[in-house]
């Protein structure tokens, strides 16, 4: 007899997790710390702090530019063979990020160039209602972080 059932997680991942977070600042550090440790669980703990800092920066985005009143935003987390991706949904599909040039007394305003620098790729998806923004590090072969 087989499993008819999927996978919990995406096809091609090995590991995936999802919540779900109030539009509210605290929640970016409790996404921050999950997301960290669930890359140490997964057994690539020298890439847990640059995942976090990508997570926090991908959250604050959409707690800025993309949050709604009562509307909650997702951050999931997978695991490739060859990759960490953390993905954050948020409900508001016309409010694209975008890089601006910030003046060095600017509080906000580089978040997506830290994105830009720690990522090996990240990207946009449009979706019928809100977006996801995720970003990707690259993986070695052997459990070695790149």
């Amino acid at each position: 007899m087989t499993d008819a059932c999927p996978p919990p997680y995406p096809k091609g991942h090995d590991r995936h997790d999802a919540v779900s977070y109030a539009p509210y600042p605290r929640s970016i550090p409790l996404a921050r710390r999950h997301v960290a440790q669930l890359a140490i669980d997964w057994g690539h703990p020298g890439v847990a702090g640059d995942l976090a800092v990508l997570a926090s920066e991908l959250c604050t985005n959409a707690l800025l530019h993309g949050s709604l009143r009562d509307r909650l935003f997702r951050v999931e987390t997978s695991l490739t063979g060859k990759a960490l991706r953390v993905a954050v949904t948020d409900p508001r599909r016309e409010r694209l990020p975008d890089s601006r040039r910030s003046h060095p007394d600017d509080q906000f305003g580089r978040g997506l160039l830290i994105v830009h620098t720690l990522a090996d790729r990240w990207a946009v998806e449009q979706l019928v209602v809100g977006k996801t923004v995720w970003a990707e590090l690259d993986l070695l072969v052997g459990g070695e972080e790149g």
